[in-house]
């Protein structure tokens, strides 16, 4: 059984091969109401997926014409917002979203190998992600015969490249080279400095570590009849 790998990361995705992008300035929207757009950007053909899956498993399983949201509207009512009765976790009336301006897109979705997840009982180990496409990305030989119904799952690798990477992230780390610690010791359960006016002086610097996550990129190619159909009409 495959089912969805809900990642949680904050590359926006969000679902997963979505990412958002700067927000217009709040506006009005009446009674009170704030509303704020953001633009959605579904066309990264990017997705993430954890570090530890096994790369040589992700493959393409389908490609279906949807509808894909571009902008997003929240609106947050002060009505329900930052009220002295309001309760600690947040009313579900402060803020609503909305995805709007859907736009149609090739959503093509891939499976891969995962490591087991502990809260999965059944012990799946197999997820899937999806990228988005905008029509004129993808082939006009596989758009016709995606409306025909017609793809098979051994034919879609042809239509597409798969490329992982992994990226650094920048990490705050202490500098032991340029930092001095006051002498001191233990008492019961407390460090306690030899000199109490000694003051630690702690260093930090940058450090590139490994992220978390695979960067998976998926891009449309030029299937083999379509390169071979290009060739043919330049040697006539």
């Amino acid at each position: 059984m495959i089912r969805l790998h809900f990642i949680a990361t904050c590359f926006a995705i969000i679902t997963l091969g979505t990412a958002v992008a700067t927000a217009e300035p709040p506006a009005s929207a009446g009674n009170g109401d704030l509303a704020e757009v953001t633009d959605l950007h579904p066309f990264t053909h990017t997705a993430y997926i954890p570090m530890g899956s096994r790369l040589s498993s992700i493959r393409i399983e389908a490609i279906k014409l949807v509808k894909v949201a571009t902008k997003r509207r929240t609106v947050t009512s002060e009505r329900y917002c930052a009220q002295p009765w309001t309760e600690p976790g947040g009313s579900m009336f402060c803020e609503r979203t909305t995805d709007e301006s859907s736009v149609p897109a090739y959503r093509v979705t891939c499976s891969y190998s995962g490591q087991l997840m502990a809260s999965d009982e059944q012990g799946n180990a197999y997820f899937t992600f999806s990228v988005y496409f905008r029509p004129d990305e993808i082939s006009p030989q596989l758009r016709e015969v995606v409306a025909l119904g017609k793809i098979q799952r051994a034919a879609l690798a042809e239509f597409f490249t798969i490329a992982t990477s992994s990226e650094l992230v920048q990490h705050m780390a202490i500098d032991q080279a340029n930092s001095t610690r006051c002498d001191g010791n233990y008492f019961d359960g407390d460090w306690v400095r030899t000199n109490p006016k000694c003051e630690d002086n702690i260093a930090y610097r940058k450090v590139a570590i490994p992220s978390s996550y695979i960067t998976v990129k998926v891009d449309p190619r030029a299937s083999r009849l379509e390169t071979e159909s290009a060739a043919s009409g330049r040697s006539k």
